[in-house]
């Protein structure tokens, strides 16, 4: 689906799923959360905010399987990652459906 914004901005719909770190166009392709419109400038932040939250799952899979006891604190790590969870959530909430904005509030992270 294909939206106008009053700027002339094209926006289409995305399933969502956090979880799976996942922004899909066809809600049949697999489970999701969240439905958002997005801008095509839009999509490209959000796809970036997974991918730097899937980097970040790998650094820190690497950092505690080759040094458990590392420079880097679990709450320094976990800081970063909550971090990024709070900008996609935002993201989110900022460009999600009224039942996604809902569903964000609800799960009282912003």
């Amino acid at each position: 689906m294909v939206d106008m914004e009053a700027g002339g901005v094209e926006r289409k719909r995305y399933y969502v799923s956090v979880q799976a770190g996942q922004i899909l166009e066809d809600p049949q392709a697999a489970a999701y959360e969240l439905e958002v419109s997005l801008s095509e400038e839009e999509h490209i932040k959000l796809r970036e905010l997974f991918d730097e939250l899937s980097s970040m799952d790998e650094a820190e899979m690497f950092h505690f399987s080759h040094s458990p006891f590392g420079s880097a604190s679990d709450g320094e790590i976990n800081g970063g990652y909550d971090d990024l969870i709070q900008q996609i959530y935002q993201k989110l909430h900022e460009h999600g459906t009224e039942t996604t904005k809902r569903h964000i509030e609800s799960m009282q992270l912003l």
